[in-house]
């Protein structure tokens, strides 16, 4: 189709649409300054918006309405009669004038927060009366319907953009273009997901089962990925609650007991609503650059239920990469006094920019709850979670399926979204483009008609100061999303040691319900070993530390690897993962200068340099709260908001393959993010561990430094490789972001939208006489026994959005040679 025509079916299809109204324009006084939070509404329906902080507004219905009315307390109220069904750019002047309620008058600016002297604190504080005498908690079980449309759309198309040569042979697209009736900006939707369940849960025990019945999307492979991204920044929230998280970042709530201090309330205008008498109440922030929103919301002037809400991010708030986020809450009475959850619909606007017409992509989620039963118990073991819960049949339902499981009817638009998105994957041009988003989303280049991707491709390159410049090619097998079974392998070369290395490894999921998988594999490689203490890794992975380009000094301390693992692993409850691990490994340094040598009597010289060691590892890893992504041998996690627990019991042997050493060693980790509200996330680390027998220093327990200039979490940043070495230890790592909380109040500095990190790194460890006795590697062992080691550091994120500054400084130890007392590292951040 010509696309200028397109435009202008589309332009006239605007006008004269089915049974719409559409205003859109600005709100401001009579000096021309734009009014913030102004209530606009059809006269005679509460079908309503308020304007945003630069006084703009969008209003739409899909019935007919002849009258806008426009009002804020301080303003006389404007009736503006409506000729078109169409409205657009319309400028609406509000008159000042003293507005009162009662005895009482408020004013626009700053509200009070005195009861006395604001009736909307009055009934805020009655809501915090009543929140845990609403919704579902009033029942000892509950059970209902849900139904989840996940969309995303890319937004602020126009006529230029139609026509770029990116889009030659794709034209077809366009005819999904629609109008958001949140934001009046034209938006092209290209992905949409449909999950219908049913949802148990037991408020005594305080558990909760969601049982999927049906789930259908665009048809691009790997959209779970897509799915769980969204469902995890648009996690389930109460709006009665202090904070609610998006993104990563705790919003201050307007219901919440904070929230006088936070926002600015006024009470606007009163009505029923489905023959229930509701106040309503305008809020918006009382300072700019802080996570909170701008809205208003409709509460029973009875039972202080919340019936309506509407929540929009402040432009000003401190996120990255989110130009608007708007949210809609109804709820539903029932039997005249419980409030029930009914609608909840959540869009958000990625963009880069903030400014008005940059172009980003609309990320929307509407849930519908219905068919609510209470008090009606089941068996604890129905809620225990299954660790394998994919069924294919719920991805393959046929459309009478979803016209009886739809709580809300497609429109048009999405109802072709499913067409378009299918015919667009025909399209080479297309399938180009989406393969080269893949790969840099996921680091891998596809070979659909190989089952085999390249990668990781920012693996390519590296440096060190053994091997120099170094190129690494691998790859692994891809059949699908949920492959039983993977094999992937790497080969690298050093231009300085001219030397190549290699990897090879395969797992294989046996068993679904339980998750066993077996594995193995072997690799040989130059490696900087010591650069953690309880991570365990796949056989294939190389610390960061081993390929650091730039670093603060020398680094050829480094190992040269043969390792060779088989292993088992069984999932009996969900993520809880238990593990066992026979692995053989030669070590031996691969510089001239730095030595694992060790004291031998068998050694003809009485010194050996090579260690060769058989070890069996038991380990026991939970992680309570966790999401993953996938059925297949490989998943991925789809939040980051658990705990880690991890425990392990490794056991050297030398009666197997003729090992050098025997020793048992024990270590735990555990790992806990805290969100703590406004005042941002908290993350702790505890490590410990010991080592039971006599073994040389490339089997110790080296505290890891860090020689690069990347703030790396979990290592020490002014800590040189192998400074200090233990066989017992225990580690703290503390790291808090304050996301703004600070930076945020202080004038000049808070458009920036900076955030304050603060750290703190400890460590104690010993070793003892028996390994000090088997050191011939030139090396001083030294432990922080007498006092633990510990630094600080005062960082800046956020900067430019991408960057991160941290200003690290030794707390002690200072008196050890070539020690750094401070050190300045940095790093990409990604974050919202």
């Amino acid at each position: 189709m010509n696309i200028k025509l397109f435009s202008l079916f589309f332009f006239f299809g605007l006008l004269l649409g089915f049974s719409q109204t559409k205003v859109s324009g600005y709100v401001i006084d009579e000096n021309n300054q734009p009014v913030a939070y102004a209530n606009v509404i059809f006269k005679g329906s509460t079908e309503g918006t308020i304007s945003n902080e630069e006084g703009r507004f969008y209003l739409e219905s899909d019935n007919n309405w002849d009258t806008l009315t426009v009002s804020f307390l301080g303003y006389e109220t404007l009736e503006l009669a409506l000729p078109k069904r169409v409205n657009y750019n319309l400028n609406l002047v509000l008159k000042e004038e003293a507005a009162s309620l009662g005895e009482v008058v408020i004013v626009t600016g700053k509200q009070s927060k005195k009861e006395s002297e604001n009736p909307a604190i009055g009934i805020l504080k009655k809501i915090w009366a009543h929140k845990r005498s609403n919704g579902l908690r009033m029942f000892k079980q509950y059970e209902y319907d849900k139904y989840e449309k996940v969309e995303f759309d890319i937004n602020t198309i126009d006529s230029a953009f139609m026509e770029k040569n990116l889009f030659k042979g794709m034209e077809f697209v366009f005819e999904q273009v629609d109008t958001s009736n949140v934001t009046g900006k034209t938006y092209l939707p290209i992905f949409i997901n449909e999950a219908a369940s049913r949802v148990y849960g037991d408020n005594e025990i305080k558990k909760e089962r969601e049982e999927l019945k049906g789930n259908k999307n665009s048809g691009f492979s790997d959209n779970q990925a897509l799915i769980d991204f969204v469902d995890d920044l648009y996690a389930d929230y109460d709006v009665y609650d202090n904070y609610l998280k998006f993104f990563d970042k705790s919003f201050v709530s307007p219901l919440s007991k904070t929230g006088i201090n936070t926002y600015n309330y006024v009470l606007s205008d009163s009505a029923f609503i489905e023959n229930k008498w509701c106040y309503n109440i305008i809020y918006y922030p009382r300072r700019k650059n802080e996570l909170t929103f701008k809205g208003d919301f409709w509460v029973a002037d009875t039972t202080f239920a919340i019936k309506e809400i509407n929540m929009q991010a402040s432009k000003s708030a401190n996120i990255n990469w989110v130009k608007e986020i708007y949210i809609e809450q109804e709820f539903e009475v029932l039997n005249d006094s419980v409030f029930l959850i009914k609608r909840d619909y959540f869009m958000s606007d990625f963009a880069f920019q903030k400014k008005e017409k940059a172009k980003g992509v609309y990320g929307k989620r509407t849930t519908l709850y219905n068919n609510y039963v209470f008090d009606k118990p089941k068996d604890p073991k129905f809620y225990v979670e299954e660790v394998f819960d994919f069924n294919k049949e719920i991805y393959n339902r046929d459309d009478e399926f979803w016209e009886q499981n739809r709580l809300e009817s497609l429109n048009k638009d999405e109802q072709g979204v499913y067409k378009m998105l299918d015919t667009l994957k025909t399209v080479k041009k297309f399938q180009r483009v989406y393969n080269t988003v893949s790969m840099f989303a996921s680091g891998y280049k596809e070979f659909p008609e190989l089952n085999f991707d390249y990668g990781p491709i920012f693996s390519t390159f590296g440096y060190n100061d053994v091997e120099g410049f170094r190129l690494r090619a691998g790859g692994r097998t891809y059949f699908g999303y949920n492959d039983l079974w993977r094999v992937e392998g790497f080969t690298a070369y050093g231009f300085k040691d001219n030397k190549f290395k290699y990897g090879i490894s395969g797992k294989w999921l046996l068993d679904k319900k339980n998750r066993i998988i077996i594995s193995g594999g072997n690799r040989r490689d130059v490696e900087q070993i010591g650069a953690s203490l309880t991570n365990s890794t796949d056989v294939l992975g190389r610390s960061f530390a081993s390929s650091a380009v730039f670093t603060t000094s020398v680094n050829d301390k480094l190992t040269n690897i043969n390792l060779t693992t088989l292993a088992a692993e069984i999932e009996p409850v969900k993520n809880l993962v238990l593990r066992i691990i026979g692995d053989y490994r030669t070590l031996r340094s691969a510089s001239e200068t730095f030595s694992l040598d060790y004291y031998d009597e068998e050694s003809p010289s009485g010194i050996a340099s090579e260690v060769r060691q058989y070890q069996t590892t038991l380990s026991l890893s939970y992680f309570p709260g966790r999401k993953m992504t996938g059925f297949g041998v490989e998943r991925s996690s789809a939040n980051d908001t658990y705990a880690s627990l991890f425990a392990q019991v490794s056991r050297g042997d030398k009666v197997v393959f003729q090992s050098d050493f025997e020793y048992t060693k024990l270590q735990f980790s555990y790992i806990q993010p805290w969100q703590l509200g406004g005042f941002g996330r908290l993350t702790s680390v505890i490590e410990a561990g010991k080592t039971f027998g006599a073994v040389p220093l490339g089997l110790l327990s080296v505290i890891p430094g860090n020689q690069s200039y990347f703030s790396i979490y979990n290592t020490f940043s002014l800590l040189d490789y192998y400074e200090f070495v233990t066989d017992t230890y225990t580690s703290l790592h503390l790291e808090h972001n304050f996301n703004g909380r600070f930076f945020s109040r202080i004038p000049v500095i808070k458009k920036f939208n900076l955030r304050a990190i603060v750290g703190f790194r400890a460590a104690w460890g010993k070793i003892s006489q028996e390994n000090r006795d088997l050191n011939a590697s030139g090396l001083e062992y030294i432990s922080p026994t007498d006092e633990p080691y510990y630094e600080y550091s005062l960082g800046v994120g956020n900067i430019f959005k991408v960057f991160r500054l941290d200003f690290n400084f030794r707390g002690n130890y200072l008196e050890i040679p070539s020690a750094r007392d401070f050190g300045i590292t940095g790093g990409f951040n990604f974050q919202f």
